[in-house]
C-alpha cells in the first residue's frame, strides 16, 4: 500500500507542472490574440474606417436621427494620430461630399455636413437660393421646411454673402437647410480638420417608434 501510494503521489506531482505550462500557454495564446485584435481595431479606427452616430436632424432626410454610419478615413489622406499633419496625401473633398470634421468652435465635437463650396468659390444665398460663382447650384438633397425668409441682418440662414471660401477651406451646410447650424453661422472648415467621408449606413434605430429601420441598413450615403 505504501509503495502504491508513493507511485500515485509521484505521478500526481509529475503532472502538475505540465498542466501549469498548458494553462500559461493558453493564457498567453488568448492574450496575444486579444492584443492583436485590439491593435487591428485601433489601426482600422485610426486610419481606415470609423463609426459615428447621427444625433440631430440637420442632415435629414439624407441622414436621420439614430442612423449609425461608417466614415472612410483614408480617402482624404492619412494623418498622424492626434495631429492634423497628413503623411499620405489623398483626394480633396468635392462639392456634394458628406464629411465628418472637428467643429471649428470646439474641436472636441465632431460635426457632419455636406460640402457646398470648395476653396476659391464665391458663396451667396438669396432668399434661400444658393449661388456659387454667381450661378445657382443644382441639387436634389437640400430642402426647406420654414416658409419664413430672414434678412441677413437678422439671421444669415436665408440670405448670406457674397463670401469667398479661403484656400484649404470648405463651406458646408446641412441638407435640412432651415434647421442646420453650419458655415452660414460659424464659418468654414479647414481641410486639416476633416476626418473623412461618410459612405454607408450600417445600423438605424428609430427611438420614437422603438424599432429598427431595416430599409436604411446598408444604404450608401450620397
Amino acid at each position: 500500500m505504501k509503495k502504491e501510494t508513493l507511485i500515485k503521489t509521484g505521478n500526481s506531482s509529475a503532472v502538475k507542472p505540465e498542466s501549469s505550462q498548458r494553462l500559461v500557454a493558453k493564457i498567453r495564446e488568448y492574450g496575444e490574440a486579444i492584443l492583436i485584435a485590439l491593435v487591428l481595431a485601433l489601426f482600422i479606427r485610426t486610419f481606415v474606417v470609423q463609426a459615428f452616430k447621427i444625433p440631430s436632424g440637420s442632415m435629414e432626410a439624407t441622414l436621420q436621427i439614430g442612423d449609425h454610419i461608417l466614415v472612410n478615413k483614408f480617402i482624404y489622406g492619412v494623418k498622424i494620430p492626434f495631429t492634423h499633419k497628413t503623411i499620405v496625401p489623398g483626394k480633396e473633398p468635392r462639392r456634394g461630399d458628406i464629411i465628418v470634421f472637428e467643429f471649428p468652435k470646439d474641436p472636441k465635437k465632431d460635426f457632419i455636413k455636406r460640402v457646398i463650396g470648395e476653396p476659391g468659390d464665391v458663396i451667396e444665398i438669396r432668399n434661400k437660393k444658393i449661388l456659387i460663382n454667381n450661378k445657382p447650384i443644382e441639387e436634389n438633397y437640400g430642402f426647406y421646411l420654414d416658409p419664413s425668409v430672414f434678412p441677413e441682418s437678422v439671421r444669415p440662414r436665408d440670405n448670406f454673402g457674397p463670401f469667398t471660401v479661403p484656400p484649404q477651406n470648405y463651406f458646408v451646410m446641412g441638407d435640412n437647410r432651415d434647421h442646420s447650424f453650419d458655415s452660414r453661422f460659424w464659418g468654414t472648415v479647414d481641410f486639416s480638420s476633416v476626418k473623412g467621408k461618410a459612405f454607408i449606413i450600417y445600423w438605424s434605430w428609430d427611438k420614437e417608434n422603438f424599432g429598427v429601420r431595416w430599409k436604411r441598413i446598408g444604404r450608401v450615403i450620397d
